[in-house]
């Protein structure tokens, strides 16, 4: 092995090695966290530090990672990493009792007093999430999983009954000529039944794999969110196949028939995604299961953002760098090497390994010590000028199996089993008149920003990222479009035809020319657009039905190529820059936020309840300088991982740009589930909305839409590519319900104009008086205005209402709205239910004698 660091042995001393004791005062935590309040785990106490995943509930999280090393081998309870997919289960040890049965010769029910009476034994065990580090894929091409960063790893001394002496208490031996299989029931029932999984009968009766029915986690009874009062603990396996708030064990000639032993934790082949997966019953197929954890290692010194002034080390300084590996199925790892030439060379680190030193361990020595279940460290110090002259530090380990980590990824569509090489960028940077050295991991968890993977644009990503999504082309017979033409395309080359008079995109590695179908897009050409020359396969799957794919066909041109020479991250937005260069407004010093090709990630800094069902969100933008950006009458997509799902919808902010820079309101009614009948489980992104706590972030692309109310009655409309621009002196507007917020944009803009002479006159329709929103605004704006006027119709009106009731209709248009005049001088904008506008609206409009040129819906 080639030496490609010179280390030095002189300059900054190593302090706080990994491997030495960290403080032994212990984490407790008492308080329940206000993010909690109103969800079904508001009785659990948890620590506010935990970076939340999937927003409030359910309660998915891991440490920071810097917190995590901090705490050195053992993982304290209330910062270990925590994966439910649903509440967790509020059980009592004194009634609780763990059934087996099955084919066994003895069917057994035990109490949790008589399972503490058991033979026990008591070790060190890592945990890690088969998500760990998911998040750098889907940095590539979202997978149906969440943001996991690379913190979803703890370690605990776990303390239970083996579950060897269970079974052979019910008679269970390993005779049989057939293969039998131990399943595990959790009791927390899901949408598609309960959680359950299996794993093999001579997996499970080998002294030697150390499976436990745990009851304690560093001396203490089970947390709630770690299965209190018995979970399964499988070293060396992912933490899936480890059951929390155990009922019952199940020995059956047959895997597991859980709905989440098949559709979780699986590693499926690239080309797989979440449609043909289902189609094809790839979640059926044994050859993908998951049980044994693949090698793995990370970086985590440097940290991210983690900064060296030049002023503070001389020539001779050294810097550790310091991470931690793990491997599965019991084997050791044998080595870790780091390399800061691009993989030039690769240098041996030190590596320590507390597990073979723990007490519990030691006490074993006895028995000969067969397997590692738990992760080690290492650590090698560098001298600073070798860093000043690298881009990037790469680490990979190996394994007794001489398994090692690739050097890219292979994107999978649940995210799964990401090992690649960890990278860490090297950046000079300036700080006042100092330079310093900052290091930026590839990602941050969940939706926090930061990382590299995270500010690379499509561009820097051609020319800069690693190969990162590694295809495997398998023929599919069935699919016309696989078939009419077989020529294959780069991202460099799908990048180049990127507007509308030239509009290719990619979706789930397919090219489609949609140039001739922008006119045709029932949601209009823009749409489309803003994602020319990228892969929006996330966009495309997170809003259109099987019917909308059909309709791609026609236009399908080729395959994507994911070859080495044309790496694609899927729509990463960017970060802060590292030296702020910010970009020129054509209009004021403000910076604009909205970017039409990126998406960009927005924290949540205030919420106002206007009513039971109605908010106002507020999201802060990059700086107090940004203004979003976005045009009267367009409208923003919002992104988010809901449900292990990419949800994408389109909202109009009520932020104007007469307003204060620096953030963005959004008026959001929440549907609820189960008060409609007709959507039992009511809006997902809304709900999702709701369950944000302060501090936590959303995705935001945009501007898109057909109208642009431009000021001083211009206005411009685009019909399929081609953009018109027209004047008008009247306004005719007509809303229902949330479909306020883009007129309401409009009137705001006239009116903030002292010059703006155009008169408006607006129809607000909703079902109740309570249901009409901004009506405080509306009706101020109206008073102060002369040039604007607001009439309201209910389907349900309160005594003394002294505005219309019922649906919209003929009559109502012509009494409050402007008719139409020569020169099409009177326009009528709309926005609301569908059924509204298409069958009470326009028909009306119709008959009052606009033509087509002189109404258009939001």
């Amino acid at each position: 092995m080639t030496n490609g660091i010179n280390v030095l042995t002189q300059g900054i001393p190593i302090k706080n090695k990994i491997n030495e004791e960290k403080s032994t005062t212990p984490i407790k935590v008492n308080a329940i966290d206000p993010r909690d309040v109103g969800t079904p785990d508001d009785w659990i106490p948890r620590h506010q530090s935990l970076v939340r995943l999937t927003g409030k509930h359910p309660f998915n999280c891991e440490p920071p990672l810097s917190m995590l090393m901090e705490q050195g081998f053992i993982t304290p309870n209330p910062l270990h990493y925590v994966r439910n997919h649903g509440p967790a289960a509020k059980l009592s040890w004194e009634t609780h009792r763990l059934a087996v049965e099955g084919l066994v010769s003895k069917q057994l029910s035990l109490t949790m007093d008589e399972i503490v009476r058991l033979p026990s034994r008591e070790i060190p065990v890592t945990l890690v999430c088969a998500g760990n580090r998911r998040k750098e894929q889907n940095m590539i091409k979202q997978s149906i999983g969440f943001n996991w960063g690379a913190a979803a790893v703890s370690t605990a001394v776990w303390k239970g009954v083996p579950l060897r002496h269970v079974l052979k208490m019910a008679g269970v031996s390993l005779d049989e000529d057939e293969p039998r299989y131990v399943w595990f029931h959790g009791c927390d029932k899901l949408p598609k039944g309960y959680y359950g999984t299996s794993i093999s009968l001579d997996w499970s009766m080998n002294d030697a794999n150390d499976v436990l029915l745990a009851y304690e986690m560093n001396g203490e009874r089970l947390a709630p969110d770690h299965g209190f009062p018995l979970r399964v603990i499988i070293p060396g396996f992912i933490g899936g196949r480890m059951i929390k708030w155990l009922t019952k064990i199940t020995v059956l000639d047959k895997e597991s028939d859980s709905h989440y032993h098949y559709h979780d934790n699986r590693v499926l082949p690239p080309h797989v995604d979440n449609e043909l997966a289902n189609k094809e019953k790839w979640w059926y197929k044994p050859d993908y299961i998951i049980n044994e954890l693949n090698i793995n290692s990370a970086i985590t010194s440097p940290a991210h953002d983690e900064q060296i002034p030049f002023s503070s080390f001389v020539s001779t300084s050294c810097y550790t760098l310091k991470g931690y590996a793990y491997s599965g199925g019991g084997r050791k790892v044998t080595r870790v090497e780091v390399s800061i030439d691009n993989g030039k060379t690769w240098t041996l680190t030190e590596l320590t390994y507390p597990e073979l030193t723990h007490p519990l361990v030691m006490a074993r020595k006895n028995k000969p010590l067969r397997r590692h279940w738990c992760w080690i460290f290492w650590e090698l110090p560098v001298p600073i000028l070798s860093l000043i002259r690298c881009s990037e530090i790469m680490v990979r380990a190996w394994d007794a199996s001489q398994n090692t980590q690739p050097q890219d990824p292979t994107w999978n569509v649940m995210g799964m089993m990401n090992n690649c090489y960890f990278r860490v960028k090297v950046h000079t940077v300036t700080q006042g008149k100092e330079f310093a050295l900052t290091f930026e991991h590839p990602t941050q968890p969940g939706n926090i920003p930061g990382g590299w993977m995270y500010r690379n644009n499509m561009k820097q990503a051609i020319s800069e990222a690693p190969s990162v999504a590694a295809k495997s082309k398998v023929a599919d017979n069935n699919s016309s479009s696989s078939n009419k033409n077989s020529k294959t395309y780069t991202m460099a080359q799908v990048a180049k035809h990127d507007n509308e008079n030239d509009c290719w995109i990619v979706i789930d590695n397919k090219v489609y020319d949609c140039t001739k179908f922008l006119a045709l897009h029932p949601g209009g050409a823009d749409s489309i657009t803003i994602n020319a020359g990228t892969d929006c396969s996330d966009e495309f799957n997170a809003i259109h039905s099987p019917k909308a794919r059909k309709m791609l066909e026609e236009y399908y041109i080729g395959d994507f190529d994911e070859s080495p020479s044309a790496p694609v991250l899927s729509k990463p937005a960017p970060a802060p820059a590292l030296i702020s260069q910010p970009t020129p407004t054509i209009q004021s010093e403000n910076l604009v936020a909205l970017n039409p090709k990126v998406w960009l990630s927005c924290r949540l800094i205030s919420k106002k309840i206007l009513s039971k069902d109605t908010r106002i969100f507020r999201f802060s933008l990059p700086s107090e300088k940004h203004q979003l950006g976005l045009p009267p009458g367009n409208h923003i997509f919002l992104r988010a991982v809901i449900e292990e799902k990419s949800i994408i919808r389109a909202y109009t902010p009520i932020t104007c740009s007469g307003d204060p820079p620096g953030y963005f309101d959004l008026l959001i009614k929440v549907y609820f589930k189960n008060v409609h009948p007709r959507f039992p489980n009511g809006g997902f992104m809304t709900q999702h909305m709701e369950s944000l706590a302060i501090g936590e972030d959303i995705e935001v692309k945009g501007p898109l839409g057909s109208i642009v109310y431009l000021g001083r009655g211009q206005y411009q409309v685009k019909s399929g590519v081609t953009t018109h621009k027209r004047s008008c002196s009247k306004i005719g507007l007509i809303a229902g319900g949330s479909g306020i917020t883009p007129v309401y944009q409009v009137i705001k803009t006239v009116v903030d104009d002292p010059e703006d002479t155009t008169e408006l006159s607006l129809i607000y329709a909703n079902q109740t008086e309570q249901d009409i929103l901004l009506r405080e605004e509306l009706d101020s704006l109206a008073s102060k205005h002369p040039n604007f006027k607001v009439w309201y119709t209910v389907d349900r009106p309160p005594k003394d209402w002294k505005y219309s009731s019922g649906f919209i209709n003929e009559e109502l248009l012509r009494e409050h709205l402007p008719g139409p005049l020569p020169k099409e001088q009177t326009i009528t904008l709309m926005c609301g239910p569908p059924p509204m506008l298409d069958y009470a609206c326009i028909p009306n409009l119709v008959k009052m004698g606009f033509s087509e040129r002189e109404y258009f819906k939001f």
